[in-house]
């Protein structure tokens, strides 16, 4: 599952890398302007398109995570930052029995030619910060290459529409009681275009999101 604005320079990459034995691609576009789709149709005839008006990375991981028909939903970033050849780790961890697989730049094995030292640093603190509030280890908290079993996604419960979306799945993968596996990932610069994060403004939403997850009652505390 692809999240899309603007990516049609990138996604001959990123289609080229994604394996052959992947029996489902979905695409899910925010109004795209440029040629996203109709290059999306033409290297890969049987990708699905998935439109989502609402805007945010967070509208776009809901809408495709609800259209997805697969037992694994593996999701990646359209920027050519992320290698569909590490899809076969998430997939392996899926199969060995985890719920929710993170893939993670900083743990062993892992690397980034993209990050800078202030959103390392900040991604240091989101992970000190989930591990004193909800006790999750995790050793990247902001990576948005993950997997998650379909039958998974209904606990996880996305309701969040921005970049802050990544962390707060893995805070909720978490608080379920998901069987949970971190996988190194390399992460590369992106290839073409530029991004719409913006350190310091997503950084705040993040530490909003989390400040609200710590009142929240789970389901099953609530029940």
């Amino acid at each position: 599952m692809i999240p899309t604005l603007n990516e049609a320079r990138n996604l001959p990459y990123v289609l080229n890398t994604v394996p052959d034995w992947v029996d489902e691609v979905i695409i899910v576009d925010g109004r795209s302007t440029d040629d996203t789709l109709r290059i999306a149709k033409a290297l890969r005839p049987d990708i699905r398109i998935v439109y989502v008006i609402k805007p945010g990375k967070g509208a776009a991981m809901k809408a495709g995570f609800e259209a997805a028909s697969s037992d694994f939903i593996i999701a990646l970033d359209a920027d050519g930052s992320m290698d569909g050849v590490e899809i076969g780790a998430f997939r392996d961890a899926l199969e060995a029995g985890a719920d929710y697989v993170k893939g993670t730049r900083f743990g062993p094995g892992g690397g980034s030619a993209d990050i800078t030292k202030f959103r390392r640093f900040g991604d240091g603190g989101i992970c000190l910060l989930i591990r004193l509030l909800f006790g999750g280890r995790y050793t990247d908290a902001t990576y948005g290459y993950i997997g998650v079993r379909a039958e998974s996604v209904e606990k996880i419960g996305i309701d969040s529409d921005g970049f802050e979306v990544e962390t707060l799945i893995g805070i909720r993968a978490h608080r379920a009681g998901l069987r949970t596996t971190q996988v190194p990932c390399f992460e590369t610069s992106r290839i073409h275009g530029t991004s719409n994060l913006r350190a310091l403004r997503d950084g705040i939403r993040i530490f909003v999101v989390i400040v609200k997850e710590r009142f929240r009652r789970t389901r099953h505390a609530a029940s």
